[in-house]
């Protein structure tokens, strides 16, 4: 299920609940079942369908105006033109069900600014019923029926039939003065929903490597979306921590550090550890015996063997939150172990409904379309990942009771979560049509050689090491540009965090998830083109305006509240435009969990506001003395609605500009 902005106010609900009574009034007198088909009674009934269209036009535009002029959240351009001209084809074209519906924005200024592209589509419709009709000709008649509206000022038909629309200016100029005014508001919901994150998952005893970087940053990211849009999310660390691999940590604790009930071991290098126990369990019979005997003891919750996990966990824990708390993630851990009382509950529902074969003393389930089983029980008797993440899914849709559960792993977990789903559905445990489960996969990250991301020895690269030359090389380009020279010890400290954790977030996030993306400190720490270190300045920059101006923040307050923002100037209009989109990328991105979208929409942003500082004046100062002598307050109002943009596309992606750069 895809959630959806609802432009919805609280009194306009009781309008709206009768817009669906109406339209389902309709679609029941379209059943010939229900028709009294004497010449008397179609007469009366299509007088009761007139009436009833009638008054369902007349509650559609009630509703549009309220969801426009009462809200205080921004509306969606792209969404009100949608809803516009789909009345305007079910007017048009009654009997043409599931009519296709595309609004997009004009790439080309002089052809309007937005495009409805529905005729050729609907054209192909009808000629597969048999129907022979010109695309132009339906698009004349959609402009025909295109009901009463605060937004479109005209539209013009080109080419085969795309319908241009040039949009009101006093309406743009309200929804800036609402942003100012308001703040950067979410459309409100229609209901708050739960919304569940997996993401981040590295393994206890085990450091964070660069593997973990795209799951932590993209989860993130999604975290804030959906908390922005109003919805409960949980953010979950399914961290690795339970398995066969503890038994040989804790009998190499034990034999390293016999004293461990008593004195707490001073485990520096946790890596080294884990290095150390796995030699031995390859090398050594007699300790690879100890060692699965410690993970029995383990398992049966021996009071000595659950302290030795506990510590071992700790020292993983505290290196985790280093990372954590450079990039300024917030997350819960719920890790494997929390779901392993669930596990055999799981198994059983299974087998009762009948859905588990033997398959070589192993316990196995083949889900619906899937070729490849999930392993419910090992032949040994033991659990693995399958029904760990069996146990995992149930819980969260039964206990945490989640609307939505996605999961941001790599993108080669992708075909054992189809699995986990496709049984989860074939189980009953929910309906996908209700309850959106969706797997967020990514590619790898690659080194400027095009190859895995490795140090020069071939080892993976440690997250925390990486992190750190972010640091060094961020303070070596602000050197360069001389801010050790203007800024204080403490801005520069802040100016060196903000670009060093923003340019390693926004160039994996400027990048399709999809895809695998080369990591380059270079081009991510470059102050041209689509990156957080330009993004970053430009933001200072367009910031520092009305300080150079002398405007107070109250000032700007005030103007907002009295002055019209014209926009008369193409760049002004071009500019006013773009900052409305935020709530069509928004909406895009809820929809495919796609991030690069908000980098492109923030990167468009900044350069469609350079085009309109450099040929729009705000600020006049007399040349001799340098003293304001002129501000065109209009224009410093557009430069405030693109910051607060800017500022909340910032805190989307996890990024923390600062004032002074």
């Amino acid at each position: 299920m895809l959630l959806d902005f609802r432009t919805v106010n609280r009194p306009a609900l009781g309008t709206e609940r009768e817009i669906k009574s109406l339209s389902a009034e309709i679609e029941r007198l379209k059943n010939p079942q229900n028709l009294d088909l004497s010449s008397t009674g179609l007469d009366e009934l299509r007088e009761e369908n007139a009436r009833l269209k009638y008054r369902l036009n007349i509650l559609k535009k009630s509703l549009q105006e309220e969801r426009s002029y009462s809200s205080k959240s921004m509306t969606n351009v792209n969404q009100r033109l949608q809803e516009i001209f789909g009345d305007a084809i079910s007017v048009a074209y009654p009997d043409l069900e599931n009519a296709p519906l595309a609004v997009t924005p004009n790439q080309q200024a002089k052809f309007g600014d937005y495009q409805c592209n529905s005729a050729m589509a609907m054209a192909q419709m009808m000629k597969a019923k048999g129907l022979k009709v010109n695309p132009r000709e339906i698009a004349e008649k959609i402009v025909q029926n295109i009901p009463d509206n605060e937004l479109i000022e005209r539209t013009e038909i080109a080419g085969p039939g795309f319908i241009n629309v040039h949009l009101k200016k006093t309406f743009v100029s309200k929804l800036l003065t609402n942003l100012l005014v308001n703040g950067v508001q979410p459309p409100p919901l229609d209901r708050k929903q739960k919304v569940i994150v997996d993401f981040s998952s590295p393994n206890i005893a085990k450091e964070m490597h660069v593997g973990h970087l795209r799951s932590t940053i993209i989860g993130e990211s999604v975290c804030r979306l959906f908390e922005f849009i109003g919805h409960e999310v949980l953010r979950l660390n399914h961290v690795g921590d339970w398995g066969t691999q503890f038994g040989m940590l804790i009998a190499h604790l034990q034999d390293k550090f016999p004293n461990y009930l008593s004195v707490s071991p001073p485990i520096g290098d946790l890596q080294a550890f884990y290095k150390e126990s796995k030699k031995r369990f390859d090398d050594e019979e007699e300790f690879k015996k100890r060692a699965y005997q410690c993970v029995v003891r383990l398992q049966s919750k021996d009071p000595d063997f659950i302290k030795a996990w506990n510590l071992i966990c700790d020292v993983s824990r505290n290196e985790f939150q280093k990372v954590y708390d450079c990039l300024g993630i917030r997350i819960i851990e719920r890790g494997e172990s929390y779901y392993m009382d669930m596990m055999a509950d799981v198994v059983k529902e299974f087998e009762e409904k009948g859905l588990v074969e033997l398959d070589e003393g192993r316990k196995i389930v083949f889900a619906p379309g899937q070729s490849i089983p999930l392993t419910v029980v090992k032949s040994d008797g033991g659990y693995t990942y399958d029904t760990s993440d069996l146990a995992a899914l149930r819980q969260r849709l039964f206990d945490e009771k989640a609307d939505v559960i996605i999961y941001v792993t790599d993108s080669g977990q992708a075909g054992h979560f189809q699995l986990v789903f496709a049984a989860g559905q074939m189980i009953g445990w929910y309906d996908p049509k209700v309850t959106r489960v969706e797997h967020a996969g990514f590619g790898v990250v690659l080194g400027e050689d095009k190859k895995k991301f490795k140090t020069r020895s071939g080892d993976t690269v440690r997250l925390m090491d990486l992190l750190k030359e972010g640091l060094k090389r961020s303070m070596d380009k602000l050197k360069e540009k001389g801010r050790d020279k203007v800024l204080t010890p403490e801005e520069l400290m802040q100016a060196q965090q903000a670009v060093a954790f923003g340019c390693i977030k926004y160039a994996d996030l400027s990048h399709n998830r999809i895809n695998d993306y080369i990591f380059s400190f270079d081009k991510m720490l470059d102050d041209r083109g689509n990156t957080a270190a330009y993004l970053l300045y430009a933001f200072t920059r367009i910031r520092s305006i009305a300080r150079l101006a002398n405007i107070e923040e109250a000032a700007l307050r005030k103007a907002a509240e009295t002055c019209e923002i014209l926009l008369e100037h193409e760049k002004e209009w071009k500019l006013g435009k773009c900052i409305l989109r935020f709530p069509e990328i928004l909406q895009k991105m809820v929809d495919d969990l796609l991030l690069h979208t908000l980098c492109d929409y923030l990167y468009e942003l900044a350069t469609t506001f350079t085009e309109f500082y450099d040929s729009c004046y705000c600020v006049e100062k007399d040349r001799q003395t340098g003293e304001v002598v002129k501000v065109n307050m209009w224009r410093m109002l557009l430069c405030e609605a693109t910051a607060v943009i800017m500022a909340k596309g910032f805190d989307l992606l996890g990024l923390n500009p600062v004032q002074r750069m």
